[in-house]
């Protein structure tokens, strides 16, 4: 294990993991734990050693949402320079989105505790979730008088629809892990103790594939909703012609080759 300031990284198998490591702030999203996991997703992203990814929290909560000295701060600064700051900043939050939404690996948020705000949104990033029965999940930033930033406005209707992403956020109230599998928002449920191995687990079942085959799809039904079905079907038909010359499609036919060979015998 590599150990960072804000965040743990681990590797094993081909399976990493990310560990947000600010438990007495529960997580809290600071501008420098965003820089470390930006460093670290850019460095995932090439890694073909890598076949999956987990995120989680250490401590109580998985995620507390922005860090309220940097709300603070926001309050105390200068009010010319808060809007072009607020932008600038904003870049950075949609950059790191971006970089786990398209990461070419299957990615897994096990939710150890509150996603809250940012967090919420961070969880949604990943392909999949997993919560533990502490887990709960709450979209809080109009009563803030903000908006959702994280990614919430992109990802939480493509999970529960658009009525209830609405409901959602402009309630902002919390949702425990069993509603959240109900509606959509985790993926799996599971007791505290097993959110780890229940997500490890889950993170195998989903890179048995062609590492290949699994980035070209993810590349493609992350921008389906879209799309129509004839760009769906244009990027497909060329994904499928990488896909022809793969060493894993190669290899994989062969073997099939071989043992209806050794069937016919």
């Amino acid at each position: 294990m590599s150990q960072n300031t804000l965040i743990n990284f681990q590797q094993e198998n081909g399976i990493a993991v990310l560990t947000l490591n600010r438990p007495e702030k529960r997580n809290a999203m600071s501008d420098a734990m965003r820089a470390e996991l930006v460093q670290l997703l850019e460095k995932l992203r090439s890694d073909r050693s890598v076949r999956a990814l987990i995120i989680t929290g250490t401590g109580k909560g998985f995620c507390a949402g922005g860090d309220i000295a940097g709300m603070k701060a926001r309050m105390e600064a200068d009010p010319a320079v808060v809007g072009f700051n607020g932008w600038e900043r904003q870049q950075g939050v949609h950059y790191a989105a971006s970089l786990l939404l398209n990461l070419p690996i299957p990615t897994i948020a096990a939710v150890n505790g509150a996603a809250a705000g940012l967090g919420a949104d961070l969880a949604l990033s990943c392909d999949f979730v997993v919560a533990a029965r502490p887990a709960t999940f709450t979209w809080a930033y109009i009563a803030r008088g903000l908006i959702p930033d994280g990614g919430g406005l992109y990802f939480l209707p493509r999970r529960v629809g658009l009525a209830r992403a609405k409901a959602l956020i402009f309630s902002g109230r919390r949702v425990a892990a069993e509603e959240a599998l109900e509606l959509g928002i985790a993926d799996r449920l599971c007791e505290a103790d097993d959110l780890l191995s229940t997500a490890m687990a889950m993170a195998d079942e989903m890179s048995r594939g062609s590492r290949t085959a699994t980035a070209l799809t993810k590349s493609i039904i992350n921008r389906s909703y879209e799309m129509t079905e004839q760009q769906v079907f244009a990027e497909g038909s060329k994904a499928q012609g990488i896909c022809y010359t793969s060493r894993e499609h190669r290899a994989s036919v062969q073997a099939f080759l071989d043992s209806t060979k050794e069937a016919d015998k």
